[in-house]
């Protein structure tokens, strides 16, 4: 058995485990890299002993100090054990949508939890980063991580996570696969693999769908951990300085569902309880295996577990209730309430006034009483959205009924969020407007307002 002096020691050098029943059918070998197996339970903990440890050396941080950093809660809970061994305090400011699991992690470790808003322009006072380093800032010996622009970040994978790779595969790999979130597990391992292989190793970013990194527009995702949101109201787009996008060969993006789905997978096909930013990067995966022959080999970053996440994730409830889990027959939901299959809802930017908004209705050509949702302003026309971006309801009667001069928003009627697989007459999943029954229906009068429908955790529709 091996024996530590310490936790800090047993930080890297996990295991490479061969994927042969997910990876049944395809010619290349897969393996995934499993970071669960750190000690904090996730690849994080590389980056926060590493970013500690240069801080240190830097004079930034010394004997009773303050650690702080802003994070959706594996880099948190790496540095609060860290720090705990180490004999610093620990301050975190994490989302308020952050797993349950994660945020009672972080204070078993003895940090000092700040929840906070999640999804504000960048430049707002109240953005994570923004009261992380206010806190800091205003504290006697804190030191902010910066884990986003930290060098010490890639740092920590260009030195153990990439050469573990190279010597455990034996120098074979030809393409690594991670997801993206700071950039740093990517940007360290990648460099290292390309510099090792003289540049034969392709480096793969897989994506969220929305996330900026791969072209998307940055709206809100349900995978905690990787990709790039942003506010429409940023005025800038801030990408860390962690990632070194010259590194990667390639980006490819998954869904929501499918990074859900195939993380659920893999803990049923091979026993891995990972979470979705595992099943992001595992989807990538498996979708680049069915370009490549039996010649390559694969290696995609398990990044944490999915005991992280089993109220959400591998929580068949949350997963009804948002609209990714449906009967197989929609008979008695609110599927079958649809007059067709969701195709999406009409979306306006929220900041029009009422009479620029009936101008654009009216160019639309639509019924008096067909709902719009206000939403925060990406440029688009009709589609999906997630539920958070939606900031009002109105219909063209609604809006005629305020001063043209208004906010739209003023015009905004009773609504409600409901799953398509939920049955008629259930309790609904979300609600948002004003004075709406608790119970959908399928109508919306005056009295209950407008029932929209969630598919894959998006408003797709709404009930007629």
């Amino acid at each position: 058995m091996t024996v530590y002096e310490s936790i800090l020691d047993a930080i890297g050098g996990t295991p490479l485990l061969r994927l042969k029943r997910l990876g049944e059918g395809v010619r290349p070998r897969i393996y995934a890299k499993l970071e669960f197996q750190n000690i904090g339970g996730s690849v994080k903990d590389r980056a926060a002993l590493s970013m500690i440890r240069a801080a240190e050396r830097a004079g930034l941080l010394e004997p009773g100090g303050t650690v702080v950093e802003g994070t959706s809660g594996n880099t948190g809970i790496g540095l609060s054990l860290v720090a705990a061994q180490l004999g610093y305090r620990s301050v975190i400011f994490a989302p308020a949508a952050t797993a349950a699991e994660k945020i009672r992690l972080l204070r078993a470790f003895g940090a000092e939890v700040h929840l906070v808003a999640d999804f504000v322009p960048r430049s707002d006072p109240g953005h994570l980063a923004n009261q992380a380093a206010a806190f800091a800032a205003s504290t006697p010996g804190a030191w902010l991580a910066l884990q986003y622009d930290n060098p010490a970040n890639p740092q920590a994978h260009l030195e153990s996570t990439g050469p573990e790779i190279w010597a455990d595969t034996a120098g074979s790999v030809t393409h690594f696969v991670a997801s993206v979130g700071t950039g740093g597990t990517i940007s360290g391992t990648g460099r290292y693999l390309k510099q090792a292989s003289d540049g034969r190793v392709q480096v793969i970013a897989a994506d969220p769908e929305h996330s900026r990194y791969g072209g998307g527009n940055g709206s809100l995702k349900y995978t905690e951990g990787a990709g790039h949101p942003l506010h429409p109201a940023s005025t800038e787009d801030i990408w860390p300085e962690a990632f070194d996008t010259a590194l990667v060969d390639k980006f490819i993006s998954v869904s929501d569902r499918d990074a859900i789905f195939t993380a659920r997978r893999a803990a049923r096909e091979e026993g891995l309880l990972i979470g979705a930013t595992g099943g992001t990067a595992l989807a990538a995966a498996l979708n680049l295996a069915e370009t490549l022959d039996e010649e390559r080999t694969i290696v995609v970053i398990l990044p944490d577990s999915g005991r992280n996440y089993l109220s959400t994730y591998f929580d068949d409830h949350w997963l009804t209730s948002l609209g990714f889990l449906e009967p197989t027959t929609p008979e008695g939901t609110v599927r079958s309430l649809l007059t067709s299959a969701p195709a999406g809802v009409q979306l306006l930017a929220s900041d029009l006034t009422a009479a620029e908004a009936v101008v654009e209705l009216h160019s639309r050509d639509l019924a008096p009483d067909e709902p719009v949702f206000l939403v925060l302003d990406r440029g688009e026309t009709f589609g999906t959205v997630h539920p958070r971006e939606v900031v009002g309801v109105v219909t063209l009667r609604s809006l005629e009924s305020v001063d043209p001069a208004s906010l739209a928003v003023a015009a905004g009627i009773p609504y409600r969020t409901v799953a398509a697989g939920l049955p008629v007459g259930e309790r609904t999943s979300q609600s948002a407007g004003r004075g709406l029954s608790e119970t959908a229906d399928g109508r919306h009068g005056a009295g209950l307002g407008v029932v929209a429908v969630l598919v894959d955790g998006r408003i797709a529709a709404t009930i007629p």
